[in-house]
């Protein structure tokens, strides 16, 4: 694969500069500094915040084929683009932090910017380059599209809460950059300093917190050329959290199971059947009782107050049993995890299920040393068959029933060198505590409590879709 790349590379190189560029969209744009000089590709680094997981692996090599491709026709020089994932055997370069330093230590004295872009990102090197040049490269900058909470936040334990509108974080599907006095010192200040903070939770709001540094820092610019929604004039644009990957995977090929009680049997259980049950073939119930109105099934756990680890091994290790329909994948939700099976059946038709594949909302435990990455459990927890036998395999177990089992599954998957796969469709909290710009939340898969909401409402506003298809 990389001899082959090379020489595509070499190929679009050599093709040399086009007639020239023929679209100009920001030709009219205000200048904020018309006395800046250009920016070359050469002073421009490239970030593609790609996964470990062959299909986000092959979806970064395309983007980074285009932005070749560009740089050839251009024929202004050749662009450094990293993937991710590749810079460091250190899984957690994810939540971008613990990864500036070996960035600034590589290119500190050569790159006027850090760019970043999802694998989704579809960039215009023309236009980037004309935006970047609007400001001072001997300045520090932060900018970005700016993204805002209405409302106080959870996700966000409730920063500003008093106006949460007053402070602005980027949406990573538009792109953001850093401007090389600005990363350099970031890079000093991670090597120096702990985290407030343990636990990664929403990357975009935490980067911008930390940049920010109580106001000592830089706030985020607004760049309205970087842009989601295609329009006039935008330097990136964004397809789809849930691309086209083929036919949906089949409701025979997802096994479902819910995790609940016997004091929520009445109260959470039959959101569930009055929403989302219906799309599923093969779903299961496990309580600390059994109730043959549901059914549920008592797996001999004994239930917990928190947790839940005892309880989630035991589903694991009934999945991979003659019990159950053999099914490629698992779903494991909470009893108030609202989800939409058609939209997952939609992202898994990208996955390869003979690979060991973990996904859902990604979080981050120590990610600034040597920590771990964990799927959140209220999101939803999807496995393929090979990671479950590759997990159970392992030896690896709870420490005591009521340990928190996405976090012991995080530590004993970062132990057996599998990866957590990460899909900003899935929701540990509700709709109302991400910003309404997100494009994840038109896509969403799943969500979570039911705190002070209509459930069934929710999932009829947010993740009830028409599916003509759905019965394939």
């Amino acid at each position: 694969m990389i001899d082959t790349y090379n020489v595509v590379t070499v190929f679009l190189l050599c093709l040399g500069p086009s007639a020239g560029d023929k679209q100009n969209p920001c030709a009219a744009e205000q200048q904020e500094h018309p006395a800046q000089m250009s920016v070359g590709l050469e002073k421009v680094v490239i970030v593609i915040q790609s996964q470990r997981n062959s299909y986000h692996a092959n979806r970064a090599l395309q983007r980074k084929m285009e932005i070749l491709q560009q740089a050839a026709e251009l024929g202004k020089g050749v662009p450094v683009v990293l993937f991710l994932h590749e810079l460091s055997h250190y899984e957690g370069d994810w939540s971008i932090l613990p990864a500036l330093p070996r960035l600034s230590a590589a290119y500190g004295e050569s790159a006027s910017w850090l760019f970043f872009a999802e694998e989704e990102t579809r960039l215009k090197i023309p236009a980037l380059l004309r935006i970047l040049s609007r400001y001072p490269a001997q300045q520090e900058w932060f900018l970005g599209k700016r993204l805002h909470d209405n409302d106080a936040s959870i996700i966000h334990h409730y920063a500003f809460s008093e106006d949460p509108s007053s402070f602005g974080y980027p949406d990573p599907a538009a792109g953001w950059a850093l401007s090389a006095p600005l990363y350099r010192r970031l890079a000093e200040r991670i090597q120096h300093e702990n985290l407030k903070s343990d636990f990664t939770i929403d990357l975009k709001h935490e980067i911008s917190l930390y940049i920010w540094e109580e106001g000592n820092g830089p706030e985020l610019t607004a760049v309205p050329e970087f842009c989601t929604e295609p329009r006039d004039g935008c330097a990136t644009t964004f397809t789809s959290y849930l691309p086209d990957c083929g036919d949906l995977v089949s409701k025979n090929d997802v096994f479902v199971a819910v995790k609940t009680c016997h004091k929520f049997h009445s109260e959470r259980v039959p959101v569930v059947k009055a929403t989302w049950e219906k799309d599923a073939s093969f779903i299961e119930y496990y309580s600390d009782v059994t109730d043959a109105s549901i059914p549920t099934i008592d797996l001999g756990v004994p239930n917990t107050v928190r947790g839940h680890c005892g309880k989630t091994f035991a589903i694991l290790r009934r999945f991979v049993s003659k019990t159950v329909p053999k099914t490629d994948w698992l779903l494991i939700v909470d009893d108030d995890t609202l989800i939409s099976l058609p939209r997952l059946r939609q992202l898994l038709r990208c996955y390869d299920p003979t690979e060991a594949v973990i996904l859902g909302e990604r979080y981050g435990y120590g990610l600034l040393r040597t920590g771990y990455s964990y799927t959140t459990g209220g999101g939803g927890m999807v496995f393929s068959r090979t990671a479950v036998s590759r997990l159970l395999s392992s030896g690896c177990s709870c420490y005591s029933d009521d340990a928190p089992d996405d976090m012991v599954l995080g530590r004993c998957l970062a132990s057996v060198g599998v990866p957590i796969t990460h899909s900003p469709l899935f929701h540990q909290a509700q709709p109302g505590d991400y910003s309404e710009m997100l494009a994840s939340l038109q896509q969403a898969v799943s969500f979570h409590k039911h705190w002070g909401t209509d459930p069934i409402a929710v999932y009829r506003q947010w993740l009830h879709d028409a599916h003509p298809r759905d019965e394939l």
